[in-house]
Order: structure tokens, then C-alpha cells, then sequence
């Protein structure tokens, strides 16, 4: 999930298959994957079920086509754009912080996300396209890191590449946590801003 988007382009969708692909992020959010229904999501959607093979194909299609979206909707929501400081240090811990941010929308995403990397192991054609994305938000956050170590922002014995797939990963545990109740999302900010001074070192002072 990332700057952007995790994918270094978003995918074009018609109105008809956004409102499709919106119902299939709050069924899985809902009840997972393992257990979606293209019937149920049509419904959802309020259209008729060969609509939805029309755009999609099939079942796998749908879900693919469905973690793509949900990619680009967090992306949105961790645009760097919208970071109120501009720094290379400032715009790193906004779109990872954001990806905690307590909003019904980012809740509905991050839970569909978890569903989508557990029903992973079962479904092998998922992992593909959830490998691609996981590299490409790594690889945008050490980019982020690296300009980070050339303002004097970041440690410069710190390797970008292996500190940007720490930092995600945990991102990901600490928001599977927070969205179960395992962790308030206080303690999971705390977290996440610790983890990300012992990465980079302490940001300096102004």
C-alpha cells in the first residue's frame, strides 16, 4: 500500500466497475475472501451477476482486479502530497503513520488488505500480484529513506532497502493488531514512531 500507489500506476476503472469493485472491498472486508460469493457482491453492488463476469471474468479476475483497487485506495490515502511537512524524514513518517490513521474508509481497506495476504496462502494466484505490491511499496518507502540520508534526515550507515521492508512489515502487523483490538491505536502509533527513529536514528533538531 504506499506512495501513490504500490504499482507505479493506478488502473482504470468505468463507473460500473468502480461501484462493483467499492462492493467487493466491503464484502471481503466483511467476510473475507476464502468465503466470497460473486452473487453476494453483485448484490452488494446492486447489479446483476453477468454484469459482474462481463467486467471481470470470473471469481479470480474479481478478487485480482479487487486488490489492485484496494492498492490504489490506500495509495490515496497516504498520498505524500497531503503531508504537512515536506521533508524527505517529514513525508516517510506520514505514509506510514497514515496507514494507521482511525477512518472508516482506511479501516475498510486495511481490513480487506489483511484478508486479501491471508487468503494468500491458500489461494496461490493472489501471491503474484501481493508480492508485486508489497516490493513496490518497499522499494518507494527506501527511496523515500534514501533522500531522508542525503538531507541529513536518516543514519547514513542504514540500508535503505532492508529498513523499508522492516518498517512495512511492521505496518502491517501493527495495523492487523490495532483493526482486531489486540492494540489500541495509540500504542500502535507509539510503536511505529519508535521503530522508525531505531531505523533512521532520532529526527534531528530543527
Amino acid at each position: 500500500m504506499g506512495a501513490g500507489n504500490r504499482q507505479g500506476g493506478r488502473i482504470r476503472v468505468s463507473d460500473r466497475q468502480r461501484t462493483i469493485l467499492e462492493a467487493a472491498v466491503r464484502t471481503i472486508a466483511r467476510s473475507g475472501v476464502r468465503g466470497l460469493r460473486v452473487e453476494e457482491v453483485a448484490a452488494e453492488a446492486g447489479v446483476s451477476t453477468s454484469l459482474l463476469y462481463y467486467h471481470f471474468k470470473d471469481r479470480a479476475g474479481l478478487v485480482r482486479r479487487t486488490l489492485e483497487f484496494v492498492n490504489d485506495r490506500v495509495g490515496d490515502a497516504t498520498d505524500p502530497a497531503a503531508a504537512a511537512d515536506q521533508s524527505p524524514r517529514g513525508i516517510l513518517e506520514y505514509q506510514l503513520l497514515m496507514e494507521l490513521q482511525d477512518s472508516p474508509a482506511v479501516r475498510e481497506v486495511s481490513t480487506a488488505w489483511g484478508e486479501m495476504r491471508a487468503a494468500a496462502v491458500f489461494e496461490p494466484d493472489l501471491q503474484p500480484t501481493l508480492a508485486h505490491t508489497t516490493k513496490v511499496w518497499a522499494e518507494e518507502i527506501a527511496g523515500v529513506i534514501k533522500a531522508s540520508q542525503l538531507t541529513g534526515q536518516a543514519r547514513r550507515d542504514a540500508d535503505p532497502q532492508a529498513a523499508a521492508e522492516r518498517l512495512t512489515s511492521l505496518v502491517e502487523g501493527l495495523s492487523e493488531r490495532w483493526l482486531s483490538g489486540s492494540l489500541t491505536r495509540d500504542r500502535a502509533v507509539f510503536l511505529l514512531r519508535g521503530a522508525i527513529d531505531v531505523e533512521l536514528g532520532p529526527q534531528p533538531a530543527p
